[in-house]
Parts: structure tokens; sequence; C-alpha cells
């Protein structure tokens, strides 16, 4: 690292003043443009016991100063021991070296706990190529100092994996699925650029999920109680625990959220009368919504594209938000408008042989997800002259 600048490894999030970590998220009048790096955010998840050493995420923030000790740069880091919560599968390699007679874990996670969105993660102000590339340098050597097989930055934009590649970290690509906002007055107008069988197809699936008189409700700010919080944790408990065992979050973290940054959650509820049966959690952002998780106690067809999916849109719309971010995998929203959209992450890796494995595998690996990719465009449901390039 260059000798201008200080490195500070701040061992939790707490340690960092607030002022001084939004200081360095892009922001417009003081708010940070995405929830997911706001210090609330953070603070919420370390504070509620979620990302903490005692749950494998160990804050190891880099914060990086000039010879002034003006805070030039941040980089929010973890110390693991296993790769859960991230959404970017590194099993394999972690298989491959503990079989080879060397160990992945410890290593260093640069990501928003819980969180498949893309965010800036070499958070510098300046936009200083410079100070960047010395918060890399600083998370390698990090890794040296903590004996950790590898570094890895997951969900990074296009700049920055470029910046990391050019560095000699390894890059991989995934996709997710968005909806784009091309300027639509309400959800009508934007069913008109989808191929008519495909337009049926939505306006039968709404009409079903609310068939039985159910409602949907946002609810934001200061609408949002502890008692649409017991709701929505009832849920997500449910849904989580049958897909992980356990879910990674836990109520007070929800409690949290709605203590420190309430304006950025939008809470959608579906109620059959007074009772709310199902829910989902969305964070917006300057220009677009977040839907990250969703449960329910009751089966109903199609509520669960209602909610998460359409009611997402119609927030958008209603909002002036270019994109919804409907969160990893999940190809069956490619019928509902969502388009394909490429991700990127970067690692860097000290062992020589299985960094040699992995180059190898990415370079086999980012072709294939570009054809898959190719493929199902050929799927998307717009009509022919419809769809804009992104």
């Amino acid at each position: 690292m260059s000798s201008s600048y200080t490195a500070n490894i701040h061992p939790s999030t707490a340690s960092i003043p607030a002022e001084v970590w939004n200081s360095l998220v892009p922001s417009t009048n003081g708010v940070p443009d995405n929830p997911f790096l706001d210090h609330a955010f953070f603070l919420a998840l370390e504070q509620s016991g979620c990302a903490t050493g005692r749950t494998g995420w160990q804050a190891q923030h880099i914060l990086l100063s000039d010879e002034s000790g003006k805070p030039v740069g941040l980089l929010p880091l973890f110390l693991k021991n296993h790769s859960m919560g991230e959404y970017v599968f590194d099993h394999g390699w972690a298989n491959a070296l503990e079989r080879a007679g060397g160990h992945y874990y410890p290593k260093i996670q640069g990501s928003v706990p819980f969180t498949p969105a893309t965010t800036p993660k070499l958070l510098v102000p300046s936009g200083s190529l410079e100070v960047q590339a010395a918060l890399l340098q600083t998370a390698q050597q990090l890794a040296g100092r903590h004996d950790a097989s590898s570094v890895h930055l997951t969900f990074i934009p296009d700049a920055e994996w470029e910046l990391a590649g050019s560095l000699g970290w390894l890059q991989r690509t995934d996709t997710q699925f968005h909806w784009h906002n091309q300027g639509f007055a309400s959800f009508d107008e934007f069913l008109e650029t989808l191929a008519s069988r495909k337009r049926k197809m939505i306006r039968r699936e709404r009409r079903e999920a609310l068939a039985a008189g159910l409602e949907v409700r946002w609810l934001s700010g200061s609408d949002l109680r502890e008692t649409h919080w017991d709701a929505f944790y009832e849920f997500y408990e449910d849904t989580g625990s049958r897909k992980w065992g356990r879910p990674y979050l836990n109520r007070e973290f929800f409690s949290l959220l709605g203590q420190y940054m309430a304006d950025r959650v939008v809470l959608m509820l579906a109620y059959d009368g007074h009772m709310p049966i199902a829910g989902a959690i969305n964070f917006r952002a300057k220009d677009r919504l977040f839907g990250r998780n969703w449960g329910a106690t009751r089966e109903v067809p199609f509520l669960h594209f209602e909610v998460c999916y359409y009611q997402a849109i119609d927030y958008a719309i209603a909002h002036k938000l270019a994109v919804v971010e409907a969160g990893a995998q999940g190809e069956h929203k490619l019928a509902r408008g969502y388009e394909p959209v490429t991700m990127h992450s970067a690692h860097w890796i000290a062992h020589p042989g299985l960094r040699s494995a992995v180059a190898d595998f990415l370079e086999h690996e980012r072709p294939s997800v570009e054809r898959e990719q190719q493929m199902l465009e050929e799927f998307t449901p717009f009509r022919k002259g419809e769809r804009q390039d992104r």
C-alpha cells in the first residue's frame, strides 16, 4: 500500500462513526443512495447479532485515511469461517482445497451480509483509482495477517470488477432478473409491451391471487408498527426454516430496521380482512426497489408472484423508480417481465494451486453464463421490437 495512506481495521461497524461511514458512501443530500450501504443497515445486522463473530461474520472493515488523517476510502469486510448467506457459491472451491490438504477457512468476504444486491464495495468519494487499488491491496494484506485463503468481493459494479481484474483478481459472473421501467404510467401500459399470451397469463395470475378478497398494503416510514414486524417475521421464519433450516435474520433485526431506517423499507403485506397472511420486504434506493424476503402462512395460488413481483412493479411505476431487483436466482421471473442481468464478483486466492484451478474453471464458466443469458433472452415475454437493449 502507498505510504501516503493509513489503513485502520475496524472489528465492528459501531467503531466507525455513522457520519464518517456515510460520508464515504454514494449519497444525495446526505442520504445514502443505496440503503444496503447505510451505516444503519450494517449496524442493525451487528446489534441484532445476525452478523457478528458468533455467527461467522467478524467485521474487518478497512478505513483508509490520507496523510492529513482525513478518511478517503472504506471497504466493508468480514472474516468468515463458512460460506453461508452469500449467494455466490464457492463450496466447491472450499472442498477442493480441503481435499488437497489445505484450509479454505477463514476467508475474507466483502459483501453486505445476506443481501444479493449489487452495491459498490470500494467506497471512495473522490473516485480515485489509486485509493481503490490501495483498499484492494490492504484486503490482500489482511488475508495474510489472518492466514485466510482468499478475499471475495461479491455483487460489485462493473467498474470495480474491471479494476480488480486488472490487478490480478479472478473475475466471475452470474445472472439475476431485474425489471426495467420504461417510463410506464401504469401496470397496464407495461403489459402492453408483452406478447398477448403473456399479458393474459399475468392478468389471470393477479386476478386469482386476490380472488378471495385479499388486499395488499404498502407500509413504510411511520406506518410501520411492531405488529407488522411480528406478522412479517412469522412469514419470514417459516420460509427461512424450510429453505435453510435456520433463518439468517432474527426478530430484533427487523425492529432495528424500523427504528433506524423505516423510510427506506417498503413492507408489502397481504391481508385477509384484518389478518395478514403473507408479506415481502423491499428496500427503496435512489432509483430502484430491492425485493428481499418473503413468506406466507397460507398457500394461495399466485400470491407469491403478486406480492413479490407485480406489487413491486406497481410500486416502481407509482414512484417513478427505474429498476426492480427481485433478488437472487429464479428463472420464473423471466415470464413476468424481469430480464436477465449480469452480476459480477472478484476473487483473490492465495494458494497457487487453487488459484490456477479456479482461474481455469472461471474461464469456462463466464462464457457459459453469457450463452445462458443469450438463450434466456429468447424467452422474454416482450413483443417483438418492444424490448430495449440494456
